[in-house]
């Protein structure tokens, strides 16, 4: 199965269980069964910061170091900006809140990027630079990928 239909069965799942538990409503965590599903309210999803980076996150799945599938949240910090960089596989991205700016090539230039608002879907190509961050706002994402997940600077001065 490829990461983008992978990914597509995660989406379907994440849709089906949030509605499932909408419905649900008055369920308890107790009465569901854990060998069944892994339930995660906001308050139990442990979030890491990076301050030297400008951002926070979490992994909901998988291990992002290591060769997999994995999911992630991150939270860019109003005012901070990656650097051209590139990641050897692809990863898909979904913007849940705050507006993330993103732009291409090896010239960092944080004025030619390009505002993507919640909502919006972006999937980075593995092996093309890019670079990304928050401007005025918090912004955070969800991202799926293929690890290991490492980022290659690519930035040319």
């Amino acid at each position: 199965m490829s990461i983008c239909q992978k990914y597509c069965v995660y989406v379907l799942l994440t849709l089906v269980g949030g509605a499932s538990l909408v419905l649900l409503g008055s369920a308890r965590a107790a009465d569901l069964n854990p060998e069944a599903l892994k339930l995660q309210l906001p308050d139990q999803i442990k979030w890491v910061d990076d301050l030297k980076r400008g951002e926070s996150s979490a992994v909901l799945a998988g291990d992002p170091e290591m060769p997999g599938l994995y999911v992630e949240l991150v939270k860019w910090h109003a005012h901070h900006m990656s650097h051209p960089h590139f990641h050897p596989n692809d990863r898909f991205i979904y913007v849940i809140s705050g507006t993330w700016w993103v732009g291409t090539g090896t010239k960092f230039d944080p004025d030619s990027t390009v505002p993507v608002p919640p909502g919006s879907f972006v999937k980075h190509f593995g092996k093309q630079v890019h670079y990304d961050g928050a401007k005025d706002e918090d912004t955070v994402l969800e991202i799926v990928g293929e690890g290991p997940a490492t980022s290659t600077p690519a930035e040319v001065k």
